[in-house]
């Protein structure tokens, strides 16, 4: 099976159909290699990263971008088990990033400065998703929001 790791043409066209002005919550499952793999131009391809390392320096290096754009991680875990869904498809990391607007995570994309850094992300990730939302208030119940 391969993975999920880069957007395709496709879905980013979909994600900028959606409403660009509002703010977005994005939740994270990674699925990190055991080695990390890097093209062959690149100055770690002969290293010995694991993918968690390779995220690491994807992290770091991704921060200015991802501060520039608004960005703030509001949630972070490192999931244990799947009690509903497929038992294979396990997860290293899971993590909510909040922006400001559709538009300022697609801003976040187009940095230079991050378009240099993803392939720390590229290297390290063996499969992902990452599903957009739209954040609302939590309300009573499990499922419910704040009436607006």
């Amino acid at each position: 099976m391969t993975g999920f790791v880069d957007p395709t043409r496709e879905d980013m066209a979909l994600f900028r159909d959606l409403p660009a002005d509002r703010p977005i919550a994005m939740i994270n499952l990674l699925r990190f290699r055991e080695t990390a793999t890097y093209p062959a131009d690149h100055p770690d391809h002969a290293g010995t990263r694991t993918g968690a390392e390779a995220y690491a320096a994807y992290g770091r290096t991704a921060a200015p971008p991802f501060s520039r754009a608004g960005g703030k991680q509001v949630w972070l875990g490192r999931p244990e088990m799947t009690l509903i869904g497929p038992r294979d498809e396990t997860w290293d990391l899971a993590f909510i990033a909040w922006y400001p607007s559709g538009e300022a995570f697609g801003a976040m994309l187009r940095d230079p400065e991050y378009r240099t850094a993803v392939v720390h992300r590229q290297a390290a990730v063996a499969d992902s998703r990452l599903i957009r939302c739209f954040p609302s208030e939590p309300g009573a119940g499990f499922g419910e929001s704040r009436p607006a």
